[in-house]
């Protein structure tokens, strides 16, 4: 298991660079080959912290330990990788100091170089191939009027922790389930890759009036018994927001649906609209006055 470099140096993972600082400076006083002399365990301890705070000392590298976590990060960064920019000499002179090689050369002076031989010993692995960024999938809720007519949404994502606002326009006919891809609006890449992508996926808000099939359209509505049988014109709404004047047949039958063509969702691909469907549900009364229980008596006399 890879070292954590946060409990090499005792701090916790929210530590600002003063602190981070603060902490390497302390242990590199006690663990400094100048302090311990001869005493291998602490050089080897002095080994690790000069590591430690070689990554979280600098903020892109300690973004991707952060991302990537301890293993992960070692998958993805070498020993020389580590150091690259990192001059221990001119921090350990800040530190009060001398320059040197601490780490197996003993010719005083000589400065911390590197090379493809890593200075903590075995060589170090080529360099790191460029990795693309993960990608990012966001959800993204919309009521059916905007499913039907398009939007403009401004969404905000966390990219490697930090908020970043976006104007996504949304195309008709957005359906649940698909996905808008917005290329390079993802996470960073590692060492210089390119950026993954953002993805828009759709969910679709409960709707009071209508449900969904596929592109079609579902609403329900209630007419009277006496409609049923002699016909009647009820109106309809729709996702424009107009009313339909839909006529009923005389004797429909309850649960019949009634298709009113071209008033459902639109394809993104710009293929037909769907259709509108009325569920037809007659109400059954639970009581009768005196006055209408005589005359369903009376229609029953005639075989109705």
């Amino acid at each position: 298991m890879a070292d954590d470099y946060y409990k090499i140096l005792g701090i916790n993972r929210s530590a600002t660079d003063a602190e981070i600082k603060k902490a390497y400076r302390k242990l590199a006083m006690k663990y400094h080959p100048d302090h311990a002399k001869g005493d291998k365990a602490a050089e080897e301890r002095f080994k690790k912290i000069s590591e430690a705070y070689a990554v979280l000392s600098d903020k892109q590298k300690r973004q991707e330990y952060d991302t990537f976590g301890s293993e992960g990060f070692h998958q993805r960064f070498s020993k020389e990788d580590i150091f690259r920019g990192f001059d221990i000499n001119d921090i350990l002179k800040e530190f009060g100091f001398g320059g040197g090689d601490f780490f197996g050369n003993q010719s005083g002076g000589a400065r911390f170089t590197f090379g493809t031989q890593s200075p903590f010993g075995g060589r170090a692995r080529p360099q790191t191939q460029r990795m693309p960024g993960e990608d990012i999938v966001y959800e993204l809720s919309l009521t059916l009027a905007e499913v039907a007519s398009g939007t403009t949404k401004q969404i905000t994502i966390q990219n490697h922790g930090s908020p970043e606002r976006i104007t996504v326009k949304i195309p008709k006919g957005m359906m649940a389930g698909k996905k808008l891809r917005l290329a390079g609006k993802g996470n960073p890449g590692a060492f210089g890759g390119p950026n993954g992508d953002l993805y828009i996926q759709v969910k679709l808000l409960d709707d009071p009036i209508f449900s969904v099939e596929d592109q079609d359209l579902v609403t329900y509505r209630e007419i009277k018994l006496t409609d049923a049988l002699l016909g009647a014109t009820i109106s309809v709404p729709t996702l424009e927001e107009k009313q339909y004047h839909l006529k009923i047949p005389p004797g429909i039958k309850n649960g019949t649906r009634m298709r009113l063509a071209g008033h459902g969702l639109p394809s993104m691909k710009g293929a037909k609209r769907g259709d509108l469907y009325v569920c037809i549900q007659i109400q059954i009364p639970k009581h009768l006055t005196a006055e209408q229980k005589e005359l369903v008596e009376k229609l029953a006399e005639t075989g109705l």
